[in-house]
């Protein structure tokens, strides 16, 4: 069954605090690990994080050991599963890349996700499992989980790209404004379907957060090599021109100077800059200015744009909902669309 982030935000916020393991599975770098640790956070639970691609099955077991009167062993727990049974406060056990594990270490596992112990040694109540893994065809190493192991979750689910819920996680951390345009843009950019064995990078939701990071701190002159290499030819190319569009529309500063004069753009990659840009300004202070441009987009025929400046706005800076001109602007026909009317 496919998710969103959205989705499978709320799935995991029903089923950690129920205790029900859940499978994620999806192809690589679309935020499968962000989305569980985010959703242990919002539900008060440590996180611990384990990666049984790099285990052997005493990981899970512990490390046998003879008893002071040598005539049997136990087993010692060290590492995850020690941290995981010694927990006084609930904890989510994240083991992610599960598919990528040996047989021997997936069977180590099944105990633990049903009966909930191994060997001797008992899961506290407040510990629950999630894992994560790519698929077969995702070119990851991935070769099978053991049917047994699949069965001890209680649901299944695979994750997909959605840029609705990447450019939200956008606006939250501050990723550059002509990246969230960029891909507002070109959407069908932001996950690649294509596979290659080169050592090459492609269009991910976490190649493109890469690329955020570079257009931080390399120079013009390297942008584009730097940024090929982390989403690959094809893409950072589009992005490179897209920066120069960006940088030859409207300054946002002007437009917040003078909101009822500054030109409304033709293009629509401009349009989506322009937009982008002045949400990443915004805020309760000057959000009066901001609401007279947005009207004149939406009277210009442009209500997406009023409306993706209006929510982008107020997700960056919550305190935005309580100013006066975003609460007229909700009886208005922005409110109307925001609300979907």
């Amino acid at each position: 069954m496919e998710l969103n982030p959205s989705q499978l935000q709320k799935l995991l916020a029903a089923c950690i605090p129920a205790m029900l393991p859940v499978l994620v599975t999806g192809a690589p770098g679309i935020g499968k690990s962000d989305i569980v640790a985010r959703a242990a956070s919002d539900a008060d639970h440590e996180l611990l994080i384990s990666h049984p691609v790099v285990e052997d099955p005493t990981d899970s077991k512990g490390l046998p050991f003879p008893s002071a009167d040598g005539a049997h062993a136990r087993f010692l727990p060290f590492g995850d599963l020690e941290r995981a049974l010694s927990a006084r406060r609930p904890l989510v056990w994240f083991i992610d890349d599960l598919g990528q594990a040996t047989p021997a270490v997936q069977a180590a596992k099944m105990q633990l996700l049903l009966a909930r112990k191994i060997g001797e040694h008992v899961l506290p109540p407040h510990v629950t499992f999630v894992a994560a893994t790519n698929r077969r065809i995702d070119n990851a190493g991935v070769s099978n989980i053991l049917d047994p192991l699949k069965s001890r979750f209680a649901t299944i689910v695979e994750l997909t790209t959605s840029i609705k819920d990447w450019t939200r996680w956008a606006v939250a951390t501050g990723q550059p404004p002509e990246l969230i345009a960029f891909l507002r843009f070109r959407p069908d950019l932001l996950l690649s379907a294509d596979r290659t064995r080169e050592i090459e990078n492609l269009p991910s939701p976490r190649s493109w957060g890469m690329v955020g990071k570079l257009s931080q701190v390399v120079p013009a002159e390297l942008e584009h090599v730097a940024f090929a290499g982390a989403v690959g030819q094809g893409a950072a190319t589009e992005f490179v021109a897209f920066k120069r569009l960006f940088r030859q529309m409207p300054s946002p500063d002007g437009v917040l100077a003078a909101p009822s004069t500054a030109p409304i753009p033709t293009d629509v990659a401009v349009q989506y800059g322009i937009v982008t840009a002045l949400a990443r300004l915004a805020n309760a202070n000057n959000f009066d200015r901001v609401m007279v441009y947005a009207n004149r987009l939406h009277e210009a025929g442009l209500g997406e744009f009023a409306v993706l400046l209006v929510r982008d706005a107020v997700e960056r800076d919550a305190a935005i909902a309580s100013t006066p001109a975003f609460i007229v602007a909700q009886g208005g026909p922005i409110g109307a669309h925001i609300r979907g009317q």
